[in-house]
């Protein structure tokens, strides 16, 4: 990417673009079908039905029913009436901290949105996070798949019993908000016998993490199992390479109990769409998100032996989370210190962002033509920052304001240790209670 002064950055986090930004035959292909016609789909055209035709070929054959929308929003809408039509059930079970979209109806079904806003409704029911490392069952437990299910048939055996009737379990397949989580294989055929039992279907929210991104196959709801197919899977934006249009793929049957229109897609978000797959394929851009992800996961390893506060690392192909910890025993999140190394690395031109509950899972979700030399640069960066930085962040309180440095009431050494003598001090008073903040940082 490039700022307005023509300054290079490379983009570490943008998935929408996921074949790379403005690739030129996609913005071609959008281009050409503009100059002959775009309309609603009150219109038959090829591109429509032939878009249907090459997604289908990366599905199981039992998904092969399309809604073509402009949103990963508007598909977990869809999603969501499709589910509450195909069951005549009301009620979802959806996973702590996970997020599905902006519209009313998706900010219900958020706890990573719903906890700060309206709160939980009656008709949302939220299992734990199938997390590995932070979760109750973590990678020491023997079958942490089942674990994780048995709490989801827990809270659906509860809603049960207050008489509430389940629609649909939604989860993002890999969660992403979450912290970058991989759910134990075997999760997710787990969990959908328990919901079907109740009368629900599964949907597999991709919006973030199909098409080809975890490299080992097309979509990471396939990680689970060959045998594991959901009801439901939606896509976003990224599907268009951020161009306006998505996707819903189900069942004949779920489809059946649902008569809409307005879902047909257009002539030109379609063509994006075919143009999209067309790079994929000609670039081979899911074996490139296999073999750089795996280059980056053991560049990364690597600079876990040699940096304490690197406490996980996990992902698959190019959806990668490092966990920054304070403390090995706790795993207490290293929150400032995860703002202040993607602050770091925004300086030297790399944009990386945060995730989790902790706000300190480092986040790897790069267009998909993130290279190997594009991992090299971004990993000796982010060793720089954590052998060259040893940050101690000290608070000053005095209410009188009188002495303000006279008493340090709180010291974190978080980044590793640090080589210089020399120091340099800035010092940030906030106002509000008269105290001062500082912030201690080797020499340039």
């Amino acid at each position: 990417m490039y700022d307005e002064e023509g300054t290079e950055y490379i983009d570490c986090i943008n998935n929408v673009a996921h074949v790379g930004h403005c690739h030129p035959l996609v913005v071609q292909a959008a281009h050409e079908q503009n100059q002959v016609l775009n309309t609603n789909s009150r219109y038959l055209h090829d591109n429509i039905v032939d878009y249907a035709q090459r997604l289908s070929e990366t599905l199981p054959e039992k998904l092969c029913v399309f809604y073509f929308l402009n949103s990963g929003s508007e598909a977990n809408d869809l999603a969501l009436r499709l589910a509450r039509q195909y069951t005549g059930h009301w009620d979802v079970v959806v996973l702590d901290h996970a997020y599905h979209g902006h519209l009313s109806s998706l900010i219900d079904i958020s706890p990573y949105k719903f906890r700060d806003l309206d709160g939980q409704k009656e008709w949302v029911h939220v299992a734990p996070l199938p997390d590995t490392y932070r979760g109750p069952y973590r990678e020491d437990h023997p079958n942490p798949a089942v674990a994780y299910a048995s709490e989801v048939k827990r809270v659906v055996s509860s809603a049960q019993e207050k008489g509430r009737k389940i629609a649909a379990f939604f989860a993002e397949s890999l969660p992403s908000v979450g912290g970058q989580i991989v759910p134990p294989a075997g999760y997710f055929p787990e969990v959908a016998e328990h919901v079907r039992r109740a009368g629900g279907v599964f949907v597999a929210d991709e919006i973030q993490v199909g098409f080809g991104r975890v490299g080992r196959h097309f979509w990471a709801f396939q990680l689970q199992g060959e045998d594991f197919v959901p009801d439901i899977v939606t896509m976003g934006k990224s599907i268009g390479n951020g161009h306006p249009v998505a996707c819903v793929a189900t069942t004949q049957a779920v489809a059946r109990a649902f008569e809409a229109t307005g879902f047909g897609g257009s002539p030109v978000s379609c063509a994006v769409g075919l143009a999209v797959l067309d790079v994929l394929e000609k670039e081979q851009l899911q074996a490139h998100a296999a073999s750089v992800g795996s280059f980056l996961m053991e560049l990364l390893g690597q600079q876990k032996a040699k940096h304490p506060i690197l406490g996980d690392i996990r992902g698959v192909g190019l959806f990668i989370g490092v966990d920054l910890i304070k403390d090995e025993a706790t795993r207490m999140p290293a929150t400032e210190e995860a703002d202040y190394v993607v602050s770091r690395l925004k300086e030297n031109h790399i944009l990386l962002s945060t995730d989790g509950p902790g706000k300190n899972v480092l986040k790897f979700k790069p267009p998909m033509c993130f290279t190997l030399d594009n991992a090299r640069l971004v990993v000796a960066k982010l060793d720089a920052i954590l052998t060259g930085s040893h940050r101690l962040h000290q608070k000053v309180e005095n209410p009188t304001g009188e002495d303000r440095c006279s008493k340090v009431l709180q010291t974190h050494a978080t980044l590793g240790q640090c080589p210089h003598w020399g120091w340099r001090l800035r010092g940030i008073l906030t106002g509000a209670d008269n105290s001062v903040q500082q912030d201690v940082f080797p020499p340039s």
